[in-house]
């Protein structure tokens, strides 16, 4: 019978010393600090009164990254929704997809009204939120 060693709890930092992602080693006493997470609720369009495309993120350059280079399949790379029109930030996450929600619910002339008021051109503002 073959017996399989099973590892404490307190030996998986031996394995695995830095866990990915995080900025310090699971090692230390002290973790790092709190950091505050915003959650954004952001508008995107493949042009003017096009195919609007509305989420949520809590990384929003990456985001606008993966929308501009269709790094994820499905809805995103076959509409091809590479204008950033806006977004709308908040710390809790909840608040974040209460908003997403309610403005889903919108009619599509209140959506682009939306997108007017904060940008009346809808320029491309993917270069503003990479500097």
């Amino acid at each position: 019978m073959i017996r399989s060693r099973v590892w404490p709890w307190y030996c998986l930092w031996q394995l695995f010393p830095v866990i990915p992602g995080r900025t310090r080693s699971v090692r230390t006493r002290n973790p790092a600090p709190f950091e505050a997470v915003k959650f954004y609720v952001y508008l995107m369009a493949s042009r003017k009164q096009g195919t609007l495309h509305l989420g949520v993120t809590n990384n929003l350059v990456r985001r606008a990254y993966e929308h501009k280079n269709r790094v994820t399949k499905g809805f995103t790379a076959n509409t091809a929704s590479t204008g950033w029109c806006g977004s709308n930030a908040t710390m809790i996450q909840q608040n974040a997809i209460e908003r997403e929600m309610e403005i889903k619910k919108w009619r599509r002339a209140w959506k682009f009204q939306l997108i007017e008021t904060g940008n009346p051109d809808w320029t491309d503002l993917y270069p503003e939120i990479t500097c």
